[in-house]
């Protein structure tokens, strides 16, 4: 890599923020809070500004491994909470140098949620896989992903090929449980989610918010009291996520488990297609191996 990494750069921002700061950023053009300041605030126009740079490096990079992530044009804010003294006119430095893309690759506000989600997740593996080391990883994602990004001109398409072959991929070149340790690393990269009393429950309606799945049901919990483990099974309509080498990529789901669940984390994940979607069953065992966690092996009914 040359420059800041993703960690990096996000480290940085991260350094600018406060609690109880007035200014936070959003795109000019759109109102969406930018990834990785999506949740951030900052205690001064000053630090929001560098912040507001930085942000756009962040993005840029991305746009390394993606030419069409999505233009912003970030600008900063400041909230209802501020003095009237502080409340200026806008001042026209708050914005960057960025060019608006308004052209039909861009991201319309119908998808702009599931492509955001999909690049959000993908940049927290990047910078743990960059973090860890495994740039080898890193890079055949990146290669992969380029020799067929030219073709597919549907933003949806292209963000959701991008999580398909990252799960492909760091399934084929990382063991089980290193996959599980960029899982937990990435999960902790994005921002954090209020316990739930059901996290599984809770990450399928956020998928399905965010149109990658249709529908889903779930099965109650089956506990082996002995054993100390618990497995369910749950049925997916419409999973807009395709298989790829006799595996079903999972990982955006399991990611969100592991975001609102870290201290138990499923150990397990296996697919059947059962003709109008898929049943996956997902097994919790502290004790076992993990396997399937990143792309689902695909069984048979028998």
């Amino acid at each position: 890599m040359i420059g800041d990494t993703l960690a990096e750069l996000r480290t940085r921002i991260d350094a600018l923020t406060s609690d109880d700061g007035a200014y936070y950023l959003v795109c000019g053009r759109t109102g969406d809070r930018p990834v990785p300041a999506a949740g951030a605030r900052f205690p001064d126009r000053e630090s929001a500004r560098t912040a507001a740079r930085t942000v756009e490096q962040y993005r840029a990079h991305l746009r390394r491994y993606d030419p069409r992530y999505p233009h912003f044009d970030v600008i900063v804010c400041q909230d209802d909470r501020a003095t009237e003294d502080s409340a200026a006119d806008p001042d026209p430095d708050t914005w960057t140098l960025s060019t608006p893309v308004l052209d039909g690759a861009a991201a319309q506000p119908s998808n702009r949620d599931l492509v955001e989600f999909c690049h959000r997740v993908a940049a927290a593996v990047f910078e743990t896989l960059s973090d860890a080391g495994h740039d080898a990883t890193e890079r055949a994602i990146t290669s992969d992903y380029d020799a067929v990004a030219d073709a597919l001109a549907d933003p949806d398409g292209l963000c959701l090929y991008l999580l398909e072959r990252m799960a492909t991929t760091l399934d084929r070149r990382l063991t089980p449980t290193a996959q599980a340790r960029v899982l937990t690393d990435a999960a902790t990269r994005l921002a954090p989610v209020d316990p739930v009393e059901d996290p599984l429950s809770d990450t399928l309606g956020s998928l399905q918010r965010r149109g990658l799945l249709g529908a889903y049901r779930q099965s109650p919990w089956a506990a082996d009291l002995d054993a100390g483990t618990r497995s369910v099974d749950v049925h997916l309509s419409e999973y807009a996520l395709f298989p790829r080498r006799g595996r079903l990529p999972v990982l955006p789901l399991v990611v969100g488990l592991y975001r609102r669940h870290p201290d138990r984390p499923p150990s397990s994940l296996r697919a059947v297609d059962d003709g109008d979607g898929w049943r996956l069953t997902l097994a919790l065992d502290a004790d076992a191996e993990p396997n399937g966690l990143i792309s689902a092996p695909i069984r048979s009914d028998a």
